[in-house]
């Protein structure tokens, strides 16, 4: 029998949490990565949209940021939402990474040479399902194409149950300087249920390789709301967690779609923690990790009171892509790889999801764009509101005006008279605090940040909500 936790109990000086409000504001909705989201990605998008923005970014020698997606993994995780190609035939690779590095050439060839690349990542899918050989390859083609910054952040996600000692040295040597893994539970019945089984010695020994091996930032990534989850149980998986010690922890919530992702049909929707104990695990989750030296950074993300991000965003310095939070300024994102999405100024693209489509058209000399957007300028200015508010935990409306010369009589408030109807019921619910020339998230606002930030996202009311995850 799971002993339900008080409703109200401040764990941290910046989050505080109120199970009352949070199931109050229990919705589907972006994660405000990007704004406008995916879901506004349209598929007769102009290509000619998309180097004209690389032309602006070229003018303006705006940094860059570098994203490649390795899609591929020996077996599927039925908790994965990501766009993945599942084989245990490694020949698959060699044509991929071919197309993968004229992908990269096509765009690298309209590149100002004089743009510096600030940060790049690998993503998957599983990046170390590579060879080293491969792995050196690609890396070879990207310094080719690219000016690298000195101080560029270099980050990889890999999984652990394919990993050797050899493997992250070489990672490192080459120049890799962050890295991350997914633990998600270190309980077997779950890791079970999720076809994702990693002993837990496995995990503390890679963790001992990756912080021998020197890397600058080690990363989990847990999950709460999978298939036999309990309280006790999570506890359990949070405190193994903090043992590993690393440097920065994603805890996501699960959500359970089977219509979106077909493989979750094999997630007993009965094995699935309750809405009540889900809730406690957050709480306990998030009192857990505070309490034992960790910040709060927003939506599912912890880090050392020493790391970048907490300190970026003590500075106000902190921003969001479609990477996750980021200390780096605002760059143009280019995304390599099938599925991939690159986010520039005013232009979002996301390339082919089809490892088939993505290669014809690359052999018919084409980007391998299957659909994007350009935004409008008040696209543009309720982005920024949007990552302020998603960063910052606060907004200066004459900032706002001031950045974009709003060229209006009435002020920011009369702009947004809709939004500002309902900033009020948020400050009546204490999720922030409202003054003239300032919006504030409170301690008790910050688990319900894409609620707040989803009152500028003037997309949603023509959405259904369907693709979205819960807030909560």
């Amino acid at each position: 029998m799971v002993r339900h936790l008080d409703n109200r109990l401040q764990v941290a000086t910046n989050v505080k949490f109120d199970a009352d409000l949070l199931r109050k504001y229990d919705q589907s909705l972006p994660r405000y990565t990007s704004y406008p989201p995916a879901t506004e990605f349209r598929e007769n998008f102009a290509q000619a949209d998309f180097t004209d923005a690389i032309a602006i970014g070229n003018y303006k020698k705006t940094p860059l940021s570098l994203y490649c997606h390795i899609p591929f993994c020996e077996s599927a995780c039925y908790f994965c939402g990501c766009n993945t190609v599942i084989t245990r035939k490694k020949s698959i690779v060699e044509p991929y990474l071919n197309y993968l590095t004229r992908n990269i050439q096509q765009v690298a060839d309209k590149i100002n040479n004089q743009r510096n690349v600030q940060q790049l990542h690998w993503g998957g899918g599983t990046p170390n399902y590579l060879s080293l050989y491969q792995v050196e390859s690609l890396w070879q083609t990207l310094n080719d194409c690219f000016q690298f910054d000195e101080n560029a952040e270099i980050s990889i996600e890999v999984n652990p149950r394919y990993l050797a000692r050899d493997y992250l040295c070489f990672l490192k040597d080459l120049g890799f300087n962050r890295i991350s893994f997914g633990i998600q539970d270190f309980n077997f019945q779950v890791q079970q249920a999720v076809n994702r089984i990693q002993p837990e010695e496995m995990l503390f020994q890679v963790m001992e390789w990756m912080r021998n091996a020197g890397f600058t930032s080690v990363n989990v990534d847990l999950i709460y709301g999978l298939p036999y989850q309990t309280l006790e149980t999570f506890k359990s998986t949070i405190q193994k967690t903090i043992k590993l010690n690393p440097d920065r922890i994603a805890v996501f919530n699960f959500a359970y779609v089977p219509w979106l992702k077909p493989i979750q049909r094999l997630i007993p929707p009965t094995a699935l923690p309750s809405p009540p104990e889900k809730l406690d695990i957050l709480r306990m989750t998030i009192e857990e990790l505070t309490s034992n030296g960790y910040v709060f950074i927003g939506m599912d993300h912890f880090a050392k009171p020493n790391d970048e991000l907490a300190i970026a965003q003590q500075n106000g310095k902190l921003h969001r892509n479609f990477q996750g939070y980021t200390t780096k300024p605002e760059s143009d994102l280019l995304g390599f790889g099938m599925s991939s999405i690159s986010m520039l100024h005013n232009v979002y693209v996301q390339n082919h999801k089809r490892l088939q489509n993505y290669y014809q058209r690359i052999d018919s000399d084409e980007l391998p764009i299957e659909k994007g957007i350009k935004l409008r300028q008040s696209d543009i200015i309720r982005r920024t509101i949007i990552m302020e508010l998603m960063c910052q935990f606060q907004l200066s409306p004459d900032n706002i005006q001031e950045k974009y010369n709003l060229s209006f009589d009435d002020d920011f408030s009369e702009y947004f008279l809709k939004e500002r109807r309902q900033l009020q019921l948020l400050e009546a619910d204490g999720l922030i605090r409202l003054s003239p020339n300032h919006i504030e998230v409170t301690p008790v606002g910050r688990l319900l940040i894409r609620n707040i930030a989803a009152v500028f996202d003037a997309y949603l009311q023509e959405r259904s909500g369907t693709g979205f995850s819960k807030a909560i």
